[in-house]
């Protein structure tokens, strides 16, 4: 009897299938009376010449499909391609790079070069791991490996050789789908007044909102507001095209009019995202781990794409953002212990295949207009500390100046990489008799002039503690903040306290105070400043307010548990220098538009309510027409039942009215004439 017949005999009741108990003895108690008092054993055998026409796959599907299968001994087999073919006396130092690449996933169980005549390797090779999940993990990481500028490893499973030979001869095209057309994701540029937009973050964990502004005048316009749009914090792309929202399963890219969604990073845990200059790659990083094997730390992905590039591992050590850009997207670079490593894009393998040998590096830093690193390295006993211009990828260095009694520095790039500020902090030292003694600090700037033959470096000497520097956004010019009293803005022990200065001729504009205030944002053209008081610092007082740069106050906002106020950031100016200097040079001749610009934004308001009132009153006056026509109508009616006496006026009826005269002392002034 067939597998399918006794199937069916099973399902029929026959008695081979009843249960058993512990005794030995089938059970019957599942059959109907009928079933126990027929004596006759049913016949269930097929008739001559029956043929059975369903399939076990058909009968079966469910059993069949936890059946194990059979495997043919190479799914833990991986094949590399684009190999570079060795010679016979270079075969042993290729065999160690593959062990260095390959050995790192797994066991390695057995490996084969097919080789020529010759002896010489035909290009690629065969891996054999002892664990499936190990020959799977080596195919993701090494795929697209470049070993040299000639040679990429194209690394697939032995697997899919089978996958792709069954590709069906009867190929049909894909159905051609609709054009979409994309979103402007650069319509706020437009503008055409060029009000720029700020985000606002409110609301406690639970359910946090956000909200996009248009700072227009004369009041702020709401373009967007989206509850628990994210749950920690929003960050904006550097030139404004993205806005950032963090979730627990990874990162949102948000753009265009109306903020749809435009890309989405897988990475549970992640805290921190940072975006290349242009904005073709974001790097995201998940500082605390949850003990996931398939958690990602550190992952780089393609903003277009939504693809990730690669992903790495840092210590728990590393200071965020971990990996640095160069201006134009071409390479990054981190640090590590006495190295500096530089990764190339797209294929983000390691420029050169080696990292520079920097011993003591303590931090480093790109010019924001050209490829070149600079970085310093402390003290080494007699070796004094030094700070380094590199160029890349040549790797050439363009100057080197040498620094003594160093305690830090910091490197400081001016915006449109002309100068570079290195400030450092000196140990000062006093020789009495046969010994040094420190006997406090000092500081001073070291200036780098890079546009200049052989990048000349002035030194700016300071005697008191440093606490700040910047340089200006756009020019020469750089502020510090130093000594003990001379503060811009205080926002902790002068509970905010802020002055706005002219650096021109140093005046004063204007001296007031924002209590308690957390945070000062310019808006990117300079005009605007905030002031906010957020709820990360204390719960009391949260809002923002909006002021023009000479410090006049223009919007107060209080927002219950108001976080964050950012910007959105525009892309640099693709004016030249001379036309930014004319511009400058003629500006009052683009003055006057300007302010007859702004008298009508300022009247607008005014305007608006003059024309709201306007039609009130019109509203009014034809209400009350109505009214008098209804009245009028009905005046041989009042005169029917006031026996034909006329009260509509008081002159009407002269013996019911009483006339009364009220005075009262409204003001008095007294205004002594000096006669001299």
């Amino acid at each position: 009897m067939s597998r399918t017949k006794e199937v069916i005999n099973l399902k029929k009741g026959g008695s081979d299938a009843l249960p058993v108990d512990q005794n030995g003895i089938k059970s019957e108690a599942w059959l109907d009376n009928d079933d126990i008092l027929n004596d006759d054993e049913p016949n269930f055998s097929d008739p001559e010449g029956y043929e059975d026409d369903i399939s076990d796959e058909e009968l079966l599907s469910d059993v069949l499909s936890q059946k194990p299968s059979e495997t043919d001994g190479v799914e833990s087999v991986i094949v590399v391609d684009g190999a570079p073919q060795v010679e016979p006396e270079r075969f042993e130092k290729f065999n160690t790079l593959i062990s260095k690449v390959f050995g790192k996933f797994g066991t390695i169980v057995n490996r084969y070069h097919p080789k020529n005549e010759n002896g010489i390797t035909k290009g690629y090779l065969f891996i054999e791991y002892n664990s499936p999940l190990n020959a799977a993990a080596a195919v993701k990481a090494t795929n697209n490996y470049k070993i040299d500028k000639q040679h990429t490893f194209k690394v697939n499973l032995f697997t899919d050789f089978k996958k792709y030979g069954d590709i069906p001869k009867d190929w049909e095209p894909p159905t051609p789908q609709p054009f979409k057309a994309a979103n402007d994701l650069h319509y706020y540029l437009l503008e055409p007044d060029s009000y720029d937009q700020f985000c606002v973050l409110y609301g406690n964990c639970a359910s946090t909102s956000v909200q996009i502004w248009q700072n227009s005048a004369p009041d702020p316009v709401l373009m967007e507001e989206r509850p628990r749009w994210t749950e920690t914090y929003v960050k904006w792309s550097p030139l404004g095209t993205y806005l950032a929202t963090f979730h627990k399963p990874g990162v949102a890219l948000w753009g265009g009019p109306k903020f749809e969604k435009h890309a989405r990073f897988s990475q549970t845990g992640v805290e921190c995202i940072d975006f290349s200059p242009c904005e073709r790659y974001a790097v995201t990083y998940t500082p605390r781990m949850d003990g996931s094997p398939d958690q990602k730390r550190l992952a780089i992905w393609d903003i277009l794409t939504g693809q990730e590039k690669r992903s790495f591992y840092p210590d728990c050590s590393s200071m965020w953002p971990i990996f640095r850009w160069s201006h134009d997207d071409k390479y990054l670079a981190c640090m590590g212990e006495d190295i500096l490593s530089v990764y190339e894009t797209p294929s983000f393998g390691l420029l050169d295949k080696r990292s520079i040998k920097t011993p003591g590096i303590r931090d480093f830093s790109w010019s924001p207009t050209d490829n070149v690193l600079a970085y310093w390295v402390p003290e080494d006993k007699d070796v004094p500390a030094r700070v380094t211009l590199l160029e890349i990828p040549n790797r050439n260095e363009i100057r080197n100046k040498n620094l003594f009694n160093v305690a830090d520095c910091k490197i400081f790039w001016q915006k449109s990489g002309d100068y570079l500020c290195v400030k450092v902090d000196r140990f000062a030292k006093r020789k009495e008799k046969t010994e040094q003694k420190y006997t406090g600090m000092s500081y001073n700037f070291e200036i780098f002039h890079m546009r200049e033959k052989q990048i000349p470096v002035d030194s700016v000497e300071m005697k008191e503690p440093i606490h700040a520097f910047a340089w200006e956004p756009i020019g020469c010019k750089f502020a510090i903040i130093h000594g003990q009293f001379i503060v811009l803005a205080g926002l902790t022990t002068m509970a905010g306290a802020l002055e706005f200065i002219d650096t021109n001729d140093f005046n004063i504009m204007n001296s007031t105070d924002h209590y308690q205030t957390s945070d000062v944002e310019w808006d990117p053209t300079g005009r605007y400043v905030v002031t906010a008081v957020s709820n990360w610092k204390t719960n009391v007082d949260n809002g923002y307010w909006i002021w023009t740069f000479q410090g006049r106050i223009l919007k107060r906002v209080n927002l219950n548990a108001f976080n964050q106020l950012l910007w959105r950031p525009r892309p640099p100016t693709q004016l030249s220098l001379e036309q930014i200097k004319e511009i400058k040079k003629n500006l009052k001749k683009y003055s006057a538009q300007f302010e007859s610009k702004d008298r009508m934004r300022l009247t607008k308001a005014s305007k608006e309510l003059i024309e709201k009132r306007c039609a009130l009153m019109k509203a009014f006056n034809e209400y009350r027409e109505k009214r008098v026509q209804d009245w009028d109508a009905q005046k041989k009616r009042r005169l029917e039942l006031r026996y034909n006496i006329d009260t509509d006026t008081l002159d009407s009826d002269t013996k019911n009215v009483e006339e009364e005269v009220v005075e009262f002392f409204v003001k008095e002034e007294t205004i002594v004439i000096d006669d001299k």
